[in-house]
């Protein structure tokens, strides 16, 4: 009762702390922040000068004592400093000192992440302000937050790529059945375009480029009509600037490497689920989430390799932020019962 109390006067929070973006869900309310996972700051002082969209526009733009980073890479705190600088100006962006009392955070973590690496994520929260810091498999929350009927006795299967982990699962009667995380998502997808222009065209481009190139005409299914288009980046030749025509034939060769590890995962997730829950696949197949799952053609692509139907989730971005919320608004029933949703959680 005492921490229901408290939860009507705090703005309690999910949050999916992305490698690519932080998503932000307030109890009551709605996603109140989708901002990308970058900090600017000074060399010398460590001196915050951006966070978010406005650090974002200055990668690869920065004067010599400036750097723009992502503090989280494949899914982990790669700067525990820069993380908890941005954890906390993103808790007192949507706070904004509305009440008296520290918020309760959920935040979605990769299920492959060690002990030492949730216990980083959780001082993150921590430090800066939470009141209490409750972490959730992202898995799971995706599942969640897609509408996967997870309590039921059926066999589920969800593929949550984002920035720097796909995370695959099969779920059944609240639990993950069988569950793999590998560090091939989104970035390694920019990192892929990135040489192949450097290869290819002598070009030398910025993750920024590259991840406009992936969303504008990036495939991993051939189509009957495909576009083509000009990539601006720097001759590594003469050192000018140089403009150069990509086809989207191009851009999905250079993707077909992180795209086929991902499709190895699925299978090899596939291949250890149990009979019984792999027979109900058959009808449930494959939900998809993440913002790599919007990569043009990738639902035909996994149909194809796996002979299984696939879809993509009615929101894919908001689903980890969503199973966060779900989860937050049952935060105070799960305490007070001992037999409401048994996730794979640490408390």
């Amino acid at each position: 009762m005492f921490n229901y109390i408290l939860g009507l006067f705090s703005n309690d929070m999910g949050i999916d702390l992305g490698t690519a973006s932080v998503l932000i869900f307030i109890k009551g309310q709605d996603i109140v922040l989708r901002e990308p996972s970058v900090v600017a700051m000074r060399k010398d002082t460590k001196q915050v000068l951006a966070i978010g969209t406005e650090a974002k526009r200055m990668l690869g733009k920065t004067p010599e004592n400036v750097i723009a980073v992502r503090p989280l890479r494949n899914g982990v705190i790669a700067d525990f400093e820069a993380t908890e600088r941005m954890i906390r100006y993103f808790i007192k962006k949507v706070h904004k000192k509305r009440t008296l009392l520290h918020p309760r955070v959920v935040i979605g973590v990769p299920s492959g992440i060690t002990e030492v690496e949730r216990r980083a994520v959780r001082e993150s929260a921590q430090q800066a302000g939470a009141r209490e810091v409750h972490l959730i498999d992202e898995p799971m929350a995706a599942a969640i937050g897609a509408g996967v009927p997870i309590q039921e006795p059926e066999g589920n299967m969800i593929v949550d790529i984002g920035g720097g982990t796909t995370e695959v699962a099969v779920i059944s009667l609240k639990g993950m059945v069988v569950a793999k995380s590998i560090d091939v998502a989104g970035d390694k997808m920019d990192e892929a375009l990135v040489q192949h222009f450097r290869r290819k065209n002598n070009l030398i481009i910025g993750e920024n480029t590259a991840e406009e190139v992936k969303i504008k005409i990036g495939s991993a299914f051939q189509f009957e009509s495909e576009e083509l288009i000009e990539v601006k980046g720097r001759n590594i030749l003469t050192g000018l600037p140089k403009t150069v025509s990509i086809t989207a034939e191009e851009v999905r060769a250079a993707l077909s490497e992180p795209i086929r590890k991902i499709v190895e995962v699925i299978r090899n997730v596939l291949e250890e689920t149990p009979a019984e829950l792999a027979a109900d696949l058959v009808d449930s197949g494959i939900i998809l989430s993440g913002g790599g799952s919007l990569i043009k053609g990738l639902p035909e692509l996994l149909s194809q390799e796996t002979e299984l139907p696939v879809k993509r989730a009615d929101d894919p971005l908001t689903c980890v932020v969503r199973g966060t919320g779900t989860y937050l608004e049952e935060l105070d029933n799960i305490k007070n019962s001992k037999k409401i949703y048994k996730f794979k959680l640490i408390m």
